[in-house]
């Protein structure tokens, strides 16, 4: 909605929701296990009072941030009162950081400016601006406020074009300071708290550097170049920069921008993201990945935190266009990407820093697609001075598990998006203020899905349900009516009663999908995976499916723990080949038949 040039905020409430199954398992188990853990929270703060990132120009700086900004989309799904007070504590003691000229930084002024300063200020920002949201204390939402403006009213006064100032583009060694100018979004979002237009015109003068001092990254996808071919190809920080040029849309109306954003997030889905729905075959780089995506490598590839920035833009963009393909893309990242990231069975990690195994972290920060492992390394590794370390991908990660149930059911103006049919039952409120409950019922392995609705009295809102991509014979009855969709939202604008039911029937089929004299099989929006430690023999061997006409033959199974689905596949020659989903595989990298295969020797 725009008004007077202005984007304003349209209503928008993810629902209130208690889920079943793996995704409430996954989002739980990371408050647990690592946001409710107190004495992390005191190392990451410590960081802003040792300065420790001085002596090697590092990151640790990002880690509070980022974890807060995860922690913070984890409460407003959980609504965990014992994590609200671990995230009150723990925003109180970074304020305590703050210095005289309104710094939290793990630089000093000497050294400031340089490496990942700015990037590290930026979290701090994002960090602040999230638990900001969700603060009930107005007394500390006023300290927190007053902070962020010093924070950044500091950076404003050193940074820009004048005499004195230091470009933004020059703050950072690393990657063309595309790290730095990152902080482009939380700056926008600091404009839209208090209005001040200063934040927005150095928005502004963020946008006219192109984000990059070696090529202007804006310029080059109006050219119509491909991520891969941008003058700096770090994807995490890429995507980034234009989240923030997304968010200066929504407070300027600029359509162009919007389209900008579009444009780059089809060309990196079409070049870039693999059948996991990741990018960077080469470490975390832009690289051609949807066609590298097949061959063997020693290298590590694709990383969480490129996984979860993907899925945030990917969610954002959904937010200003309400398009279902941006749905779709989440999806496929969490289930499969995302989910195999998930450090479920606490297994040491393999540091390229230490040259041995380091505790562990909940996320891994790598994932295999051809005949290797996962655990190879700990992305963006980094020790603390008084003992432990940790990564960046182990923060970044509680953002994904909070997403994908956070956008299953969301309230929009008078429109209710259904677009993950997740076990379980959500409340949300009309723009009327009615409440309206669902409850929902979903078989994965036969896409069969039961939605009823509850209210007090009779309501009129639209019911917009998500028809996913890989659904090519979905249909719907509302009522007892019944009608054959295809892929995108159906829109149901109805007087809805207690009651009221609706099926619906995804038909699901296993594919072969053939790349580069390799085969990968899927099932929905799954991805299907052969793990060594799951069956005997050559996971890598050729083998011939059987086929009853266009249609495999496959047998789908009772999944173990952890699994999602388990499906065998009838070959020739009698041969069976076991295959489960790609985020269960791999998982006890342990052991010594610990290798996971999603591209195979298929014909």
């Amino acid at each position: 909605m725009i008004e007077n040039g202005q984007k304003t905020t349209e209503y928008l409430q993810f629902a209130q929701a208690r889920y079943g199954g793996l995704a409430n398992d996954y989002a739980r188990y990371i408050e647990r296990k690592q946001l409710c853990d107190v004495s992390l929270w005191k190392k990451f703060v410590k960081v802003f009072v040792d300065r420790s990132d001085i002596a090697d120009d590092g990151w640790r700086c990002e880690y509070w941030g980022k974890m807060m900004r995860g922690a913070c989309m984890t409460y407003a799904y959980t609504q965990s009162q014992e994590l609200y007070k671990v995230l009150t504590a723990a925003t109180e003691g970074l304020l305590k950081t703050q210095d005289d000229c309104g710094r939290i930084s793990g630089y000093d002024v000497e050294h400031e400016f340089r490496g990942w300063d700015v990037w590290g200020r930026k979290y701090v920002l994002v960090g602040l601006e999230y638990f900001y949201e969700i603060c009930r204390d107005g007394v500390l939402k006023e300290r927190i406020l007053k902070a962020m403006r010093r924070q950044a009213d500091y950076i404003t006064e050193k940074i820009g074009e004048g005499k004195g100032k230091i470009r933004i583009t020059d703050t950072s060694e690393w990657w063309g300071g595309v790290n730095s100018c990152t902080v482009l979004e939380p700056m926008i979002q600091l404009y839209k708290l208090t209005g001040e237009e200063k934040y927005k015109e150095f928005a502004e003068y963020i946008i006219t550097t192109g984000g990059c001092r070696d090529g202007n990254l804006i310029e080059c996808v109006k050219a119509g170049k491909m991520p891969h071919e941008f003058p700096e190809v770090k994807a995490y920080e890429t995507m980034s920069f234009f989240e923030g040029l997304l968010a200066y849309y929504e407070i300027s109306g600029e359509k162009e921008y919007l389209e900008i954003v579009e444009k780059f997030a089809e060309a990196v889905n079409s070049s870039d993201i693999t059948i996991i729905g990741c990018s960077g075959c080469t470490h975390e780089l832009f690289d051609n990945s949807a066609e590298k995506q097949t061959e063997y490598s020693e290298t590590i590839m694709q990383e969480t935190c490129v996984t979860v920035t993907w899925m945030r833009l990917c969610a954002r963009l959904w937010e200003n266009t309400f398009d279902a393909k941006y749905i779709d893309r989440i999806e496929k990242s969490a289930l499969n990407a995302f989910y195999g990231s998930i450090n479920t069975r606490e297994l040491q990690c393999y540091s390229f820093e230490k040259k041995a195994l380091t505790p562990a972290l909940p996320f891994d920060s790598y994932s295999p697609l051809y005949n290797n492992v996962r655990g190879r390394g700990v992305g963006g590794f980094k020790e603390f001075p008084e003992g432990g370390n940790y990564g960046c991908c182990a923060c970044i990660g509680a953002a994904g598990t909070a997403l994908y149930p956070l956008y299953a059911f969301v309230m929009r103006e008078d429109a209710l998006y259904a677009n993950f049919y997740m076990q379980g039952e959500m409340t949300a409120v009309t723009l009327g203020g009615q409440t309206v409950r669902l409850e929902c019922e979903t078989q994965t392995a036969s896409g069969e899905i039961t939605l009823r609705v509850y209210t007090e009295s009779p309501v009129r809102f639209k019911l917009a349900l998500r028809v996913p991509e890989w659904s090519e014979s979905a249909e719907v009855s509302v009522c007892g009516e019944k009608s054959s969709v295809q892929s995108g939202y159906m829109i149901v604008d109805k007087m809805w009663r207690d009651g009221d039911e609706i099926k619906i029937d995804l038909p699901i089929e296993m594919r072969a999908i053939y790349k580069n004299g390799k085969t990968a099989f899927t099932f929905g929006a799954l991805v299907l995976a052969r793990d060594e430690g799951k069956e005997e023999g050559d996971i890598c061997e050729e083998f011939v499916p059987e086929h009853n006409g266009e249609n495999l033959v496959y047998t789908v199974e009772k999944p173990e723990k952890g699994e999602q689905l388990r499906i065998t596949l009838a070959c020739k020659d009698n041969k069976k080949v076991r295959f489960t989903d790609y985020a269960s595989c791999g998982k006890n990298w342990a052991t010594s038949r610990n290798r996971v295969s999603v591209w195979l020797n298929a014909r």
